[in-house]
């Protein structure tokens, strides 16, 4: 690189380091923060990180709310989370689920439709902006924050949207964890077997690490199964988005000058899905590709914090308060409808 590309470089940065700056101060804070909190709980059920950044970026908002850091905040949310949700898709082997059988799938399909379509029903009865219910919905049937997050960048611009997604991830986790203390609980009590179980966490519980939680609370076997269902719903993450923004532009939604949202980052994620399902099968490769792959996962989990740490930087608490108990309404309310249908489905199985 020339001495003038590199000035030219440095000053088209220039206005982005402040925010992604204080950003990365934030996501950091959390990960120190996260073994902190959990030792003070006793070291049974922790915060995640994901959640501690949110918080501490909606409490320093007073700081952070000037146009200083808005520019380099605003390529966090944007354009950060894109790649980072894209490589999600190398954790996601095809052949992992194909082996869940035709009949699982179709269940958990119609459990995840059923459940963005609830989403939009209670916004809409709730008299909530129609992407609270996008958000609840797609983060609900797919995978809870990362989902929230990638919904709200096909969701057309308004007011609050920005408290709407930060109130969502708070909510899917909470939620994630409610799940997974009790569902393992409701499982014995219906007398599932351990497959079962495993397919029921990894279809209902909301976020990856509370499924991983829940199955290893049973058995491997139960563990096992959740997993590979919960990636089967990480892996519909691509149409899920496209859909949702298809519905929402036909029904009168503005994304900017482009008439139907083109969310490259999810086709990127099925291409890693691909690279991935090829990849991991090849043991000549695996010196190579297994590092490689552990270090763009780690990539993505740090620009999903630093992306998160923006929004909750760009939220105000003053605007999370005035959501009240509607958003509430629509999360519960897309929670229990997977929880019910998942479940229904797999006692008429068998």
């Amino acid at each position: 690189m020339t001495e003038a590309a590199a000035l030219r470089l440095t000053r088209g940065l220039g206005p982005l380091l402040p925010g992604i700056a204080l950003s990365t101060a934030v996501a950091l804070a959390s990960v120190l923060a996260e073994p902190v909190l959990k030792q003070l709980a006793g070291g049974r059920v922790g915060i995640p990180a994901v959640v501690i950044a949110l918080v501490i970026g909606m409490v320093l908002h007073p700081l952070a709310n000037t146009t200083r850091f808005a520019s380099g905040m605003t390529f966090c949310v944007k354009k950060l989370l894109r790649w980072a949700i894209a490589l999600l898709g190398l954790r996601v082997a095809l052949g992992d689920i194909v082996a869940l059988g035709l009949s699982t799938a179709l269940l958990v399909i119609l459990s995840m439709a059923a459940t963005v379509v609830t989403g939009f029903a209670l916004a809409r009865l709730l008299g909530r902006e129609p992407g609270v219910g996008a958000l609840g919905g797609v983060a609900t049937a797919v995978c809870g924050a990362s989902a929230a997050l990638a919904t709200a960048t096909v969701v057309p611009d308004y007011r609050d949207k920005a408290a709407d997604t930060a109130f969502t991830v708070i909510a899917m986790n909470v939620l994630a964890t409610v799940a997974m203390l009790a569902y393992p609980l409701l499982c014995a009590w219906l007398g599932l077997s351990q497959q079962q179980t495993g397919v029921m966490l990894g279809a209902t519980i909301h976020d990856v690490a509370q499924v991983v939680g829940a199955g290893q609370a049973v058995s491997d076997e139960a563990a096992n199964a959740a997993v590979i269902v919960k990636l089967f719903r990480v892996f519909l993450l691509l149409p899920s988005v496209l859909i949702v923004g298809w519905w929402l532009t036909r029904h009168g939604g503005e994304h900017g000058q482009a008439k139907v949202p083109v969310p490259v980052f999810a086709f990127v994620f099925l291409i890693m899905c691909l690279v991935n399902s090829v990849l991991a099968t090849q043991p000549a490769l695996a010196g190579f590709y297994q590092p490689l792959r552990g270090v763009l996962l780690e990539a993505s989990r740090w620009g999903l914090l630093i992306a998160i740490a923006a929004l909750g930087l760009g939220t105000s608490i003053a605007a999370m308060a005035r959501l009240g108990w509607r958003h509430l309404a629509v999360v519960t309310g897309t929670s229990l409808v997977i929880l019910v249908v998942a479940t229904s489905g797999l006692l008429l199985l068998g």
